[in-house]
């Protein structure tokens, strides 16, 4: 086993200590996957990102990929409790299927740019450490994915209903919008 992969794994373990008690649980199913439309590239990615205990580096490549800042074309690693937190919002929705992405990874030049151009867009975003997304799930409303992600308690919770997006992150617990 190389190093990145043993801490991966590491880091796996790490996710449940941030994870209320009804969530360690769903994690415990023994493949993670997800399926990740990029809306403004039309790239879609369906993988499995952890197995066995493991995070899967091919999986998580995928979808840092697909996730990159498309205004600059640069991809960034993700944080893999990020797609934790997508896997336990499906689980709680009670639905898989595709994941529209609006925003994921944003370089510091790209998140510059946006807040000039709005004032919703934070200085210091988790967007740029890799550690937030703003979706869409298809087929549910977005009360309803706003209501089950403030209902996992894990990471931060953004309404957009104006801009038609819920956004995530690793960061503290806690919700606006």
């Amino acid at each position: 086993m190389d190093r990145r992969r043993f801490l991966l794994g590491l880091g796996g373990l790490g996710v449940a200590s941030w994870l209320p008690v009804s969530a360690q649980a769903s994690l415990s199913a023994p493949v993670r996957k997800l399926s990740l439309h990029n809306l403004h590239t039309g790239e879609q990615v369906t993988a499995s990102f952890w197995e066995e205990g493991n995070y899967l580096e091919d999986g998580l490549s995928s979808f840092s990929r697909v996730m990159r800042d498309i205004r600059r074309n640069e991809a960034f690693p993700i944080d893999p409790k990020l797609f934790d937190q997508l896997f336990l919002l499906q689980l709680r929705l009670g639905r898989q299927g595709e994941i529209q992405i609006i925003s994921g990874y944003r370089s510091p030049l790209t998140n510059a740019m946006l807040r000039r151009q709005s004032k919703g867009v934070a200085k210091k975003s988790y967007h740029m450490l890799g550690q937030a997304v703003d979706l869409r799930l298809p087929g549910v409303s977005l009360v309803e994915v706003n209501k089950a992600a403030r209902q996992l308690g894990v990471g931060g919770v953004g309404y957009y209903p104006s801009s038609d997006f819920v956004h995530l992150d690793t960061g503290p617990v806690r919700s606006w919008g």
